[in-house]
């Protein structure tokens, strides 16, 4: 069972991760070590060609792994990003985002999960593939 709510973690973002808040992230379901967030597309965070573009998703993919430890641990603020590693398979175009993000290993100290990013209309073929620790 999830020791946290897709509530619980809006309400995180917006009172301890101001910068993620204000793309507009939003948390849809919360598990055990899973988690489906959504970043609805803003103009702001296009880069040339018409895309959203890497930051944008690496952020997204950093507060949802954050997200996916919380849910397996409870509410430690503090918990930290040692390491993420992106790979962009292709671009999303101009789009609302879906990250679906997973626990691969949760132990004392450290954790270790991944987030594929989707387009929204497009679930099965991703548009980047983030590691982290």
């Amino acid at each position: 069972m999830a020791r946290l709510t897709p509530e619980e973690m809006d309400r995180i973002a917006r009172e301890d991760v101001p910068g993620v808040a204000q793309t507009g992230v939003r948390f849809e379901e919360i598990g055990d070590g899973v988690v489906r967030a959504r970043l609805p597309f803003r103009e702001d965070s296009i880069r040339p060609g018409g895309t959203v573009n890497g930051p944008t998703m690496m952020g997204l993919a950093d507060i949802v792994i954050f997200a996916c430890v919380l849910s397996r641990i409870g509410i430690v603020k503090m918990a930290v990003t040692t390491n993420l590693n992106a790979n962009f398979l292709r671009m999303p175009g101009s789009v609302d985002l879906i990250a679906e993000g997973r626990l691969i290993k949760c132990g004392r100290r450290l954790a270790y999960g991944e987030v594929f990013i989707c387009a929204e209309h497009e679930p099965d073929d991703p548009v980047c593939h983030v590691t982290a620790t």
